[in-house]
């Protein structure tokens, strides 16, 4: 394998952004594989699902919402800690906000790596930082849950989830029953690599079948274009499955052979690159998610925690050997 600029450092070309209207309450806010984030605008307030990833990123979202209301921006929902969804949520404190929102498992993690994770993501992919000094350090839930909340935006009934592990442990979705529309985060993918450096991938079929179960019409993937009709829906499910099915079988497969991480690597890529080298950010991702699986195929059930000295490397020793 060729060697190649570590991570997305070389990654610098803006995506262009589309907003659009999925039903009567609920937005996408999507870029091109780029973070995704959603909107779900109440009769009294707003409700933001991810809040980018600098305070100057998010009031590109903020313009947006300005364009179709002036209601006040109540919630942000973090559908996990990583730093490019989160760190951004200080910008919405002169909208209104009153809570941001995560999963009791989320709150553990940004306790335990949030300083870490920070550090790491900003060096793998700077573009995703624009303004990175305008963050004033991590970010806080100020209400969170263990399996389930419900809130009422007047007579919107809005679910508040954690399925299950799988990109995380603690990853969060939204749910709209009355219109079947569902903000997924990054438990699926629409067009994009599934990150897995964080994940649970023995679990995260089982947390897709819950999420499947819910019979949504919409989703808003984590990355990738909005599904607006029910075969893309089951597209995304499939394509999200099929992904980290295969991903964790060939770490499986390579760990009952003797291979060490390198060869796992060579391994996987034999398999996972006809059917996925051609989605965003599928280079970014394969060695964190590869060295992921390796270690949870090898018995190590919880995620290591990611440096950035750790990051490089880790990926100067795929790249080079």
């Amino acid at each position: 394998m060729n060697a190649k600029a570590f991570a997305s450092v070389a990654d610098l070309e803006e995506k262009p952004v589309s907003f659009e209207r999925l039903s009567e309450h609920a937005w996408a806010y999507t870029a091109e594989g780029d973070p995704n984030t959603g909107v779900v605008i109440g009769d009294d307030s707003v409700m933001i699902i991810d809040a980018t990833a600098t305070p100057v990123m998010a009031k590109s979202v903020i313009a947006k919402v300005r364009e179709v209301t002036d209601k006040p921006i109540k919630y942000v929902v973090l559908t996990h800690y990583h730093a490019v969804r989160v760190l951004g949520a200080s910008g919405y404190r002169d909208e209104g906000l009153e809570h941001i929102i995560a999963s009791y498992p989320t709150y553990e993690l940004i306790r335990e790596r949030g300083q870490q994770d920070m550090e790491s993501e900003i060096g793998r992919f700077p573009r995703l930082f624009r303004a990175v000094e305008s963050i004033p350090g991590l970010t806080w839930p100020t209400l969170t849950f263990k399996e389930e909340i419900t809130l009422w935006m007047g007579s919107l009934e809005v679910r508040i989830l954690h399925p299950g592990a799988g990109h995380t442990k603690g990853d969060t979705a939204v749910w709209l029953p009355q219109e079947r529309v569902l903000f997924s985060g990054d438990l699926i993918e629409a067009e994009a690599a599934c990150y897995t450096g964080d994940a649970y991938l023995a679990d995260w079929p089982a947390t897709l079948d819950r999420l499947e179960a819910l019979q949504p019409a919409k989703v808003v993937p984590g990355r990738g274009p909005a599904l607006k009709d029910e075969a893309a829906v089951r597209a995304g499910f499939q394509y999200t499955r099929d992904f980290v099915t295969t991903l964790y079988r060939c770490a499986q497969e390579a760990v009952a052979r003797g291979y060490d991480l390198k060869k796992t690597m060579e391994y996987t890529r034999s398999v996972m690159d006809p059917k996925f080298g051609h989605v965003f950010i599928y280079e970014h991702c394969l060695p964190f998610d590869v060295t992921r699986a390796y270690d949870e195929a090898s018995g190590i059930r919880d995620p290591r925690i990611w440096t950035a000295e750790r990051d490089r490397q880790m990926w100067h020793a795929l790249q080079e050997g």
